[in-house]
């Protein structure tokens, strides 16, 4: 389906059905598959045929709803994950383990920050993180010899910042490792990152790819263009035997298209079982269906919510990339020509108790730890999703204590400007 437009990949992507069988994909939910000889099961096990033997490391429902992602973002391969932090964990340490060093953007999310700067650096990954909008020079010198992998948000969340995709790529591949972008909240439908030269796209499709807030899940997907055994001596995972499997060496058999996958498969996956459940990967294509519909809808409410509060007397700041005059427009209009998510981060006059006075009289907009949903939420970051981070660390993150981050569901764009400025009067000086 390659030839085909992203609309027609959202409803007819990575499932034909042929004569006589289920026209949605069928939901295997099944833990095992039966096969009549061990020899065949055995040739399953050594990677030498393709098909199903335990559904911790592939199932048909789940690998038809990535193959369907896969094409979304013009990849060669792709696995779901039980989450988007499970994505983001697979897509580093296939790459990089004890005593390696990973370049990141420091506005990236903050359980994933987490992630990188506590729990992974307790693993022996160092982390160093560098402003989205640094110099050329700053980003040139967070590399090290060691340097695995660079990540980044197409759009931060919550700051909203866009990366220099581009740049940000020309960088990691200069210092011969792969750019790892997490593309949650642009979707493929609004940015397709390996065509700025990403090699690695992350997901968490609990976000606008299911859209209906039913399923926790993730995705990873390769572009299949970065060359491992270009850079043998950085990759030993991916270009020695691995002994854990056979001896088999992943960059060899799978090539460029399948060797990531394959090995995140084959050794992480089976290690540490993170895997989505078929349920929710039939979700989760449900959702699929109607990204590109919905999407248009999300980005529409965004800018008008965006232009209203820009013009509140209540509000000190509106961040939101597809707004004329912020900081990152011309990045967005570079790589989200079509609108950028419905996600809206502002900052309230009075700090964090009139946040919180705020979001206490909304009535349509819930107070939730989700995003990205049809239905409109809001929360207030620096108590929930990153209320592990200090002060200098939200800032450096681009998360001030006044932050608000509404996520603009389907409703009508008026009764949301309806709900908040309602809300918004409630504030007192």
């Amino acid at each position: 389906m390659s030839d085909l437009r992203i609309e027609t990949k959202c409803v007819q992507g990575g499932y034909t059905p042929g004569n006589g069988e289920p026209r949605q994909i069928p939901i295997i939910q099944s833990t095992t598959f039966k096969y009549a000889t061990s020899e065949d099961m055995g040739k399953l096990f050594d990677l030498e045929a393709s098909g199903y033997f335990y559904t911790r490391l592939q199932n048909p429902t789940n690998d038809a709803v990535a193959a369907k992602i896969c094409e979304l973002e013009g990849g060669t391969a792709a696995m779901l994950t039980s989450s988007g932090q499970a994505a983001s964990f697979y897509s580093i340490f296939n790459l990089a383990s004890c005593g390696d060093h990973v370049v990141s953007s420091s506005t990236i999310y903050g359980g994933t920050y987490n992630l990188f700067a506590v729990t992974m650096k307790r693993m022996g990954i160092e982390f160093t993180f560098v402003e989205p909008d640094c110099s050329d020079e700053e980003l040139e010198a967070a590399f090290r010899p060691n340097t695995k992998a660079v990540f980044g948000e197409t759009i931060a969340n919550p700051a909203l910042n866009v990366l220099d995709i581009e740049r940000f790529a020309n960088a990691a591949h200069a210092h011969g490792v792969p750019l790892i972008i997490d593309n949650t909240f642009a979707t493929p439908v609004n940015c397709r990152p390996f065509e700025w030269g990403a090699d690695i796209v992350t997901h968490s499709t609990t976000k606008y790819m299911d859209g209906h807030g039913a399923g926790v899940g993730g995705c990873i997907v390769d572009s299949g263009k970065f060359d491992w055994m270009a850079h043998a001596d950085k990759f030993p995972g991916l270009c020695t035997p691995d002994d854990s499997y056979h001896g088999i060496t992943y960059a060899e058999k799978f090539g460029n298209a399948g060797a990531f996958i394959t090995k995140a498969t084959a050794q992480l996956m089976r290690d540490f079982g993170s895997i989505q459940s078929p349920q929710n990967a039939f979700l989760l294509n449900l959702g699929l269906e109607s990204l590109h519909v919905r999407m248009a809808r999300h980005c529409e409410n965004g800018l008008a919510v965006a232009k209203f509060l820009e013009s509140s007397d209540k509000v000190e700041w509106v961040k939101y990339p597809s707004l004329e005059g912020n900081k990152d427009y011309e990045l967005a209009q570079k790589y989200l020509p079509n609108g950028s998510c419905g996600v809206v981060s502002f900052g309230l006059k009075g700090g964090r108790k009139a946040a919180e006075l705020f979001m206490k009289n909304l009535k349509i907009a819930a107070i939730e730890t989700h995003v990205a949903d049809a239905r409109t939420c809001c929360l207030h970051p620096a108590s929930a999703t990153h209320r592990q981070m200090n002060d200098a660390e939200l800032a450096a993150a681009g998360v001030p204590a006044n932050l608000v981050r509404f996520s603009c569901g389907l409703e009508s764009a008026e009764d949301l400007i309806d709900d908040i400025a309602q809300a918004l009067d409630k504030i007192v000086d």
